[in-house]
């Protein structure tokens, strides 16, 4: 028997990085039971979790007695250790830069994750307009997305990868709440939220905030 899969997520269902190991894991059709830990509350500070992730953060997954928390580190292990969808692109020059994708997504554009936090996916738009950082930040935001994504296309790599799910995340912190973005970029992260791993996401029960 294989070694049971269990996942950690954030109990309001709001965290970015638990929703793209959420949709790695249904992309490689993998079963898996999914624990939920209240932020708000600190849970993952209390000794039971602190024991179980070295980071004490969310997302994190437990494969038999190995525990790993970080979400691209997460997906990088399963698209190893697992068959079925890859979830980077085969060729080592559109995986690193995938992989560069991910990282500039989780360390840059600090004013777009303030301001538009993802509560305004999956819960209600914020009416604040964006501040002039946050409008700056959305500008470097197109200028990648539109620098990566090929005339036409609907993936940035050819065949759909994990960071195709990360940028359309970000870009629809702006297009769900309203605020300009380039038809091209809107249209693209539309195609990409409508995937079905994605909308398993999106329509999971959420306790009131």
């Amino acid at each position: 028997m294989p070694d049971p899969l269990r996942l950690y997520v954030d109990a309001q269902f709001a965290s970015p990085y638990a929703m793209s190991v959420f949709v790695a894991l249904h992309e490689k059709k993998l079963s898996f039971e999914m624990t939920t830990v209240d932020l708000s509350a600190f849970e993952n500070r209390g000794p039971a979790f602190a024991n179980l992730s070295l980071t004490q953060r969310v997302p994190t997954l437990v494969h038999g007695d190995f525990r790993l928390s970080e979400s691209s580190a997460i997906a990088e292990y399963v698209d190893e250790v697992f068959p079925g969808v890859a979830l980077y692109p085969a060729e080592p020059r559109s995986k690193a830069r995938a992989r560069q994708v991910q990282a500039w997504l989780r360390s840059d554009l600090m004013p777009i994750r303030q301001e538009r936090a993802t509560e305004v996916l999956f819960y209600k738009p914020s009416a604040s307009p964006l501040s002039p950082a946050a409008l700056a930040s959305a500008q470097t935001l197109f200028h990648v997305a539109e620098s990566l994504l090929p005339s036409g296309a609907q993936n940035l790599f050819g065949d759909w990868s994990i960071a195709d799910v990360d940028l359309a995340l970000m870009l629809n912190r702006l297009v769900l709440n309203g605020d300009p973005v380039p038809a091209r970029l809107a249209a693209y992260a539309a195609h990409q939220w409508q995937r079905p791993s994605v909308q398993r996401w999106v329509w999971q029960t959420r306790p009131a905030i």
